[in-house]
This record gives structure tokens, sequence and C-alpha cells, in this order.
């Protein structure tokens, strides 16, 4: 696999080709760096492939462009509407990939960095312009691949026939195309970096557990990992709701009579009524989302916690962290910020904190805060921050290394009243400040000098765990608990939220249960 002649587009730039296993294909020069887009992978999971595990994709002949992504999987359409997804590709080939290199040079063997989008395992695109990673691999001269997998009922629904988290699959199928073809667009697959975010951080928690990821990366980053899993009896119980939205029981043969483009609708619907179910479904329905993966004993032997603990991941260097505020975005989404009432404070903390006592638990701990305060802090604890925190105690406790940081720099929009919440990460990341999320937590203002200069060191720091496994700050211990804490002014201290700490120290994270 070696590049191949570059002939000049109408500009005068040069398109440089690279030959995969199944064929050649031409990239575009765009500035210092060579951008690939919309590279298959797999198959369309269409036809008979449809809720299958992913299939090698077919050799072509002659050269591929490889200048457009590929199309988004079939979706919901989330909180940025419908516009995202219509102004997005058309076409069953979702499973692509795309690699921007400094330089398809085969002998470069640079550092590669595969970005798995977030998105509640519903909702998420590569070719999203929040994940354009040209400061990435320009400033930390690395490859970075992003990849598409299936979401929603086509990823992840637990149905009769098919095999269960076809989306974390579908992640592996492009790991492997990383491993098989990186080296000729200059990257090497002995050096591979996961990294994700929200459900793409859950989806990396994921593969550090899977037996079929095993050996496909060497280090992980895992930002704002969820702690939702289902246990199988859940996952099908759900998945039955989910078929049922649309007359149909949860059976290959019956959803595949449902074209994939009409199928996000059905959970949309269930997300709009899962109040009813929560005698069933418990903590899942608050979420609002029935979607994600599934502890289901071969696919994900474990969860997460429980394998790292083991030993699973012992291997892989891994950085794990969070946001200080990350419930706040969904408060704000929903309107409720400064709105939360004493009730609505004491359900959520008798729904979500730790153990029997939970809510005098945090009332104890916290005795100052105000209802919304409590609100916002059990979920965040419950939903990101406690699991991300665990997931590093958990891979130092099975005899790996891992990092963890807190991101606590408050994002500029809406006055600062959204602090570090869920997401403000990526556009810090990815220096995408006035696309997708960057665009409502920036309110479309230019980024100050500060958020510049943040936005460099967490690139900085990524990309040199990428070449070296070493971010800048000391590895996690459970004796000193230095993070790195993420702000104006970047430092290491003992772990931040110590209190929120204390109160899930004792707490196991397992599948999520059917109750009844």
């Amino acid at each position: 696999m070696t590049p191949a002649t570059s002939p000049e587009s109408a500009d005068g730039s040069t398109q440089p080709i690279v030959r995969t296993a199944a064929g050649a294909v031409r990239g575009r020069r765009e500035g210092s760096l060579t951008v690939f887009r919309g590279i298959p992978f797999a198959q369309p999971p269409v036809g008979d492939a449809r809720f299958q595990a992913p299939r090698p994709t077919r050799p072509w002949d002659g050269t591929r462009d490889a200048f457009a992504f590929g199309p988004p999987p079939p979706q919901e359409s989330g909180f940025q509407g419908r516009d995202l997804l219509l102004n997005s590709p058309t076409g069953d080939d979702w499973l692509t990939v795309n690699v921007w290199t400094p330089d398809p040079d085969p002998a470069a063997l640079r550092p590669v960095m595969a970005w798995i989008y977030g998105g509640a395992y519903k909702l998420g695109h590569s070719g999203s312009p929040g994940y354009d990673a040209r400061h990435i691999a320009r400033e930390g001269d690395v490859v970075v691949v992003t990849l598409n997998y299936r979401v929603g009922m086509e990823g992840f629904a637990r149905m009769d026939g098919a095999p269960a988290n076809r989306g974390l699959l579908d992640q592996v199928a492009a790991l492997e195309w990383v491993r098989e073809n990186i080296t000729a667009f200059g990257g090497d697959p002995g050096q591979v970096t996961v990294f994700g975010e929200s459900a793409g951080a859950g989806s990396v928690a994921s593969l550090l557990a899977m037996p079929s990821a095993a050996g496909l990366f060497r280090r992980a980053i895992a930002q704002s990992v969820p702690g939702t899993y289902f246990s199988d009896e859940l996952a099908r119980d759900i998945a039955a709701a989910l078929a049922a939205e649309v007359g149909l029981r949860p059976t290959v043969a019956d959803l595949s009579t449902v074209d994939p483009r009409q199928l996000p609708a059905a959970g949309e619907a269930l997300s709009a009524k899962m109040r009813q179910y929560e005698d069933r479904w418990g903590q899942v329905v608050p979420t609002q989302t029935p979607f994600s993966p599934v502890v289901d004993g071969e696919v994900l032997p474990a969860t997460p916690w429980q394998a790292l603990a083991a030993g699973a991941a012992r291997d892989v260097e891994l950085i794990a962290g969070h946001n200080k505020d990350e419930f706040r975005l969904f408060l704000a989404l929903g309107g409720q910020l400064g709105k939360i009432s004493d009730e609505q404070a004491a359900a959520a903390l008798r729904m979500f904190g730790p153990g029997p006592d939970g809510e005098q638990a945090y009332r104890a701990a916290f005795p100052d805060a105000s209802p919304s305060d409590l609100y916002e802090r059990v979920q965040t604890d419950w939903l990101f921050n406690m699991p991300s925190l665990h997931l590093a105690e958990a891979q130092t406790a099975g005899g790996g290394r891992a990092h963890v940081y807190e991101l606590t720099w408050p994002a500029p929009g809406n006055g600062g009243a959204l602090g570090a919440c869920h997401g403000l990460d990526i556009p810090l990341l990815f220096g995408t400040f006035d696309a997708d999320i960057g665009a409502l937590l920036f309110a479309g203002s230019e980024p100050s000098p500060e958020a510049e200069a943040l936005s460099s060191r967490f690139r900085a720091a990524w990309t040199a765990f990428a070449r070296t496994g070493d971010p800048g700050w000391p590895s996690y211990d459970t004796e000193r608990r230095l993070v790195q804490v993420l702000d104006a002014d970047p430092h290491v201290t003992a772990y931040p939220e110590e209190t929120s700490r204390r109160l899930w120290q004792d707490h196991t994270f397992l599948a999520m249960p059917l109750i009844n």
C-alpha cells in the first residue's frame, strides 16, 4: 500500500492517491495536510447485511475520489434539528472513515488518533463540522481518523437474529481497517489511540472491555464516560417497546421490513413517553434515550469497570476525565436553569444518589446547595463524573495506568451560566468554536485568547499522550489522587470533587437491570 502518482486539481494543488487493501483512493491537499473523506471500511449494512455484524468492504477498480464525507447513519434529528441531516450526503454507505494526515508517506509512521463521536448512542456523524480534525493533525503532527458507526435501532437495539452492540462492532471493524491500511497514509498501526466523548467515551470504555478489540489500539482517551450500560434483559425489554412503536416484534425479520430512515421515528416516539416505563426501567427513563451498550456476555462480556478491574486493559494507557458541570447543558436545553423545585431535587436525589440514603447523604454533604444545585450535582455525578473517575480507578486496580483530568473553565455562551458543561471539551479540543455544539457554547462570538490557549493546551496534551503515553501530568493513584485541572490557569491538584468522590466510593457501576 503505497502512494501513487499525485495529479493536479483544477486549481493546481496536488491530489495524492493512496492504495488501500480494497482499492486506490484520491485525497486532497488542504493547507499542510492531505485529507481523505468517505472511505468505506465495511459494506453498506442494508439488505441481507442489515442488523448484522459489519462485513468487509468489496474491492473496487480504478481510483475512488475521497473528497466528500459518507452519509450519516440513519438517526433522530437531535437538538440541532433536521438541517444537519438534510444537508448531509445521502445513500446507504454509512460505514466510512476519514483521514487527516500531514504526509501520506508509509515511511512516516506517525501516531494515529481515531475519534469516536458521541450522541446518546442515537445521534452522530463523523462528517459533522465540529469534528474537523485539521488542528489536531497539524499541531500534533499526527494522523487523525474519524469514523461512522450505526446508532439507534440499527446499531444498538437488542433483537432476535442479530448480534448485540452492532455499533460497537462497527467501531472494531473501523479499527481493523486502520490496522490494515493506515501505514499507507503515514500512520503507525502500532501507535493507535482511540478517543471519544460522551457516548463516544462510553464506546471507548466498551472497546477496552471487548475481546474483539484487543490489540487494535495502544492508548485510549475517554471524555465524559456515561455510566449507562444495559443488562441483556433490560435491553430486550426496551427493544420490544421500540418495535411496538411500529407495530412489530423485536426481530430482524420484522424490523427489516421498515426503511432504515423511517426506523428512528420509533426511538423518538418512545423517548417522548419513557416515563410510563419507570417501574420497569428505573434510572434509564430520565435519560430519555433507549440505547446504550448491552452487557450481552459475548460481544461485551462485562461492564468496563468490571473488566478493567480484572485487568482486561492493563496494557492500554488511559486518560479518563469529565467536565465540572456536565448536567447543566441538559438543564439549559430543557429551559430548567434555576427553576428546579425542592420536590424535583428530592426525587432526583432518591433516583440517582448512591445507596438507600442517597438523598440524605447529598443534603448532608452539600448543606448550602440550592435545589437546582443538588438536582444538577447528583445527575452530573451519576451520569458522567463518577463513571469517568471510577473507570480510571478500575484501570489502576487492574494493574494498568490512567491519567485523570477535570475541565473547569466555563463556556462563555449565555453569560457564562452554562459553566463547564457537557460537550464543552469538543470545541476546545478540535478548535471548532463556531460549529455544532461550539456555536451554542460560544454563542457565535470570537474565541478569546484565553479560550484559544486552553484549546491549544487540550490538543498538546492529547497528542503528546498519543505519541508517548504521557499527557504532561502524573498518573492517577488512590493515595495522592492527582488530576489535571483544565482552566485558564491549568494546574495539577488532588481530585477537586472530593466530596462527591467520597459519596460514591463504595458504589459499583453494574449493568442496569430490568426491575420487574
